[in-house]
């Protein structure tokens, strides 16, 4: 009996044991951390495969309507829960505040369908002064200001980043209260006065937000001029990362795409048409921005305008057309920048302008290659590419310069014109086809 019970435990064990064995060989789930999976920089989890997308429409959505509300509840229930996907159908959307960005909240239209567009705007003189940090504003008619609109107040002083952009959180009588303190004293003695207008799409102090496949709409008939420093079709500020792509932005009473203090910014495969002032607006410290494969045409001024300290940028197969003053205009600090395998053609003045700086200030080490710079200076005579300033160390590197017109209409008579403050200009292999090919005045 005993040897019996001594066979049957080692039957049992061995059992056991080849069990074991069989469902590691099967593949027993093993949930143990890999060697590559680590916690994100500044969250407690690795990170995940699927993050929260919501689509959103005017029919057949997760949240549905018609103008910015619905679209700003979306992205900021996909922000609150650490960023995602906010998925919008076509239709046109009414703008009466812009739609804020998140940081990493991606937006995401139908390409060509998704149309936001700016409502009409109005404007008043206020009634009161607006004082420097105040959170209010007194105008002298209400009519068309609203709780939850975007509202700009300046005085004829209070130009550029001292124009403040906000939203208006409450009323009393002509009284409104604003999210923001004003950024200036704004007069009535200087012609204070308040208007809904702002940018269509804003980004501020955020990271890693994306844009997608919008068409902006600026109803330029139906609103006021707002300057580039505080709006613009799609405007980022300090909006750092932050891609835009696939965007068509038209018909903005501004700059079409501006973006300021933003670092790592990137553009690409957009357009920007027919707006009042800018085309594309990188500025004021914005580094290391990228610009590629986008359409500047028929814009107020330049097709693209360099601001203030923009270095080491890569701005690259781009068009820039048709504009009312310059193709490209450089100046203040921007340096180190590459720009390479655009075409620069039929604006209004010269093709690449050189903006006029002293020595502390100018825009040195800027390289141009592989550029085509045609046909410009539409209104007067004009220069292929105009070097302005105490500029130095450019370099200018198989560009094809020319004005392939009937000779009777060509405008573009300067290759290249380098005034007598220029500092070092290196030229290397480039075509030039002008009248002057290279207008030298320096001693």
């Amino acid at each position: 009996m005993k040897n019996m019970i001594a066979l049957l435990a080692t039957v049992i064990s061995t059992s056991l044991a080849v069990t074991s064995v069989l469902c590691a060989q099967e593949g027993e789930p093993d949930f143990s951390p890999k060697p590559d999976e680590q916690q994100l920089p500044d969250a407690m989890h690795s990170t995940m495969d699927e993050l929260p997308r919501l689509a959103v429409g005017k029919k057949d959505a997760d949240m549905v309507g018609v103008d910015n509300r619905v679209l700003q509840a979306a992205v900021d229930y996909v922000a609150a829960l650490g960023g995602g996907t906010v998925e919008i159908g076509e239709g046109e959307f009414v703008m009466r505040d812009s739609l804020h960005l998140r940081s990493n909240v991606t937006v995401r239209g139908q390409r060509g369908k998704t149309v936001l567009r700016k409502a009409a705007s109005v404007t008043s003189p206020m009634v009161l002064d607006g004082d420097f940090g105040e959170q209010q504003i007194s105008v002298t008619d209400p009519t068309g200001f609203e709780v939850g609109y975007g509202v700009a107040i300046r005085d004829d002083r209070a130009g550029g980043f001292h124009t403040t952009v906000a939203r208006i959180t409450g009323r009393r009588g002509n009284t409104f209260s604003i999210d923001k303190p004003l950024m200036s004293d704004c007069m009535v003695g200087n012609n204070a006065r308040a208007a809904t207008v702002f940018p269509v799409v804003s980004g501020y102090n955020l990271r890693s937000a994306r844009i997608e496949n919008l068409v902006i709409d600026g109803n330029k008939e139906s609103n006021i001029h707002l300057n580039g420093c505080r709006g613009a079709g799609i405007f980022l500020y300090r909006a750092f990362g932050t891609v835009i792509e696939g965007c068509v932005v038209r018909d903005y009473n501004g700059d079409g795409i501006s973006f300021q203090q933003s670092n790592d910014a990137t553009v690409i495969d957009c357009t920007s048409e027919d707006n009042a002032s800018l085309g594309l607006h990188p500025g004021s410290g914005s580094q290391r921005p990228t610009v590629r494969k986008c359409v500047s045409r028929r814009n107020g001024t330049d097709g693209l305008f360099l601001c203030w300290r923009v270095r080491h940028g890569l701005f690259e197969e781009n068009v820039l057309a048709e504009n009312g003053r310059f193709g490209i205009s450089i100046g203040h600090k921007d340096s180190d920048n590459l720009l390479r395998s655009n075409i620069v053609r039929l604006n209004a003045s010269n093709g690449v302008f050189f903006r006029n700086e002293s020595l502390g200030m100018a825009a040195h080490r800027n390289r141009l290659e592989e550029n085509v710079i045609e046909n410009n200076g539409s209104e007067d005579q004009a220069a292929g590419i105009r070097i302005r300033g105490e500029t130095n160390d450019l370099v200018f590197r198989n560009n094809t310069i020319r004005d392939t017109r009937d000779d009777g209409t060509k405008t573009q008579t300067v290759g290249i014109l380098i005034e007598d403050t220029v500092g070092n200009v290196t030229l290397e292999g480039n075509t030039i086809e002008a009248k002057t090919a290279i207008d030298d005045r320096r001693n």
